[in-house]
């Protein structure tokens, strides 16, 4: 069954990569629901999880011509969310309490698998690289040593 929901997802990026906007619709009309909650895992904020996810989704229809998905969409889209969510962290756009008990929740596997665990774990270990030195000590602390982020 993943195969035809793998070839299923290539028929939209195909059809949306040709400006169909029914296939975008389609997509998010899959993914939406399952983005939203693994962002708002992380953030527990609604607002912001609700303004990720469309950020998410304006990204794939802006790009959805050089696009290129090496693995699934749905991995594609996860790790996007993650980024975006990780990002308006760096930004400073959410809320400061966003960071008790973060590891805990990035550590968990999810249900969609430990290939996007894998996947998601590469992305947040890249952007904790290129935090600033002091963030960068804050987090390490925070996750090695578990203090808090005060």
């Amino acid at each position: 069954m993943s195969e035809q929901l793998k070839s299923e997802d290539i028929e939209l990026m195909d059809r949306m990569r040709s400006g169909d906007d029914i296939a975008l619709r389609l997509i998010y009309d899959k993914y939406w629901n399952h983005l939203y909650n693994s962002a708002f895992n992380l953030l527990k904020d609604q607002q912001a999880c609700e303004d990720i996810i469309q950020e998410v989704f304006i990204n794939l229809w802006n790009k959805r011509e050089s696009i290129e998905i090496k693995i699934s969409l749905k991995a594609y889209l996860f790790a996007s969310t993650r980024y975006e969510v990780y990002r308006q962290v760096r930004l400073g756009n959410v809320r400061e309490d966003i960071f008790d008990h973060v590891h805990e929740r990035l550590i968990t596997p999810s249900e969609y698998g430990n290939i996007e665990h894998k996947e998601l774990l590469s992305q947040i270990n890249s952007i904790v690289d290129k935090l600033s030195t002091k963030c960068k000590e804050v987090y390490k602390l925070s996750r090695e040593e578990q203090l808090s982020h005060k």
